[in-house]
């Protein structure tokens, strides 16, 4: 079993910056990777980023490349998403969830939320024109 719990969410303004973190309990988070999703108001929930089981692969969303930085900590057993150059089409609901199955190559991490196991509740991210 895995709980995640997000934070960091908050009102921001346009091109300003945001750190979302994701505490997760459990001792599978070092063997799971890892992704954050968003869903905005009328939208369907979509993949922003993930990170491998050993952090060293992180994968984005084109809309986000380049202003959006996954990272995690096993120490801390929490994941990070480092968003800079906020837009207003950023505001949504930013959920973390773990994928646990154990994939062979460790460099891998899905991009499919059917994919992933355990999620958490959310924060909202508002971006404010």
């Amino acid at each position: 079993q895995v709980q995640l719990v997000e934070s960091g969410g908050g009102l921001v303004q346009a091109g300003g910056s945001l750190r979302v973190s994701c505490a997760a309990s459990g001792r599978t988070f070092s063997s799971s990777t890892m992704g954050w999703f968003r869903q905005a108001p009328g939208k369907e929930r979509e993949f922003i980023a993930a990170t491998s089981r050993s952090g060293t692969t992180t994968y984005y969303r084109d809309s986000v490349k380049g202003r959006f930085t996954i990272s995690r900590d096993s120490a801390k057993s929490t994941v990070y998403l480092q968003m800079n150059s906020l837009k207003p089409k950023d505001t949504a609901v930013y959920y973390c969830a773990a994928d646990t199955k154990k994939y062979t190559n460790r460099l891998y991490a899905s991009t499919r939320q059917s994919d992933y196991d355990y999620w958490g509740k959310g924060t909202q991210v508002t971006v404010s024109s």
